[in-house]
């Protein structure tokens, strides 16, 4: 999902949004650890992906928006 998507996102929508993509990381890294993990640049996705809602939460809660 890329930035533009996430921006226009509510707050409890991204809430869950990361709740999900973390436990789909600790998936992956289990998948990893057991060389099952058959693409692993997923890990990479799911770990920038994380990152950008953080950053939108983040700059929300700077800005005292409520969306």
């Amino acid at each position: 999902m890329k930035a533009k998507e996430m921006i226009e996102k509510s707050q409890d929508e991204l809430q869950k949004e990361l709740g999900d993509l973390k436990s789909e990381l600790f998936k992956l890294r289990f998948q990893h650890a057991t060389n099952q993990l058959e693409n692993p640049m997923k890990l990479k996705d799911v770990k920038k992906s994380i990152a950008r809602i953080k950053t939108i939460l983040r700059e929300r809660e700077l800005k005292g928006i409520k969306v």
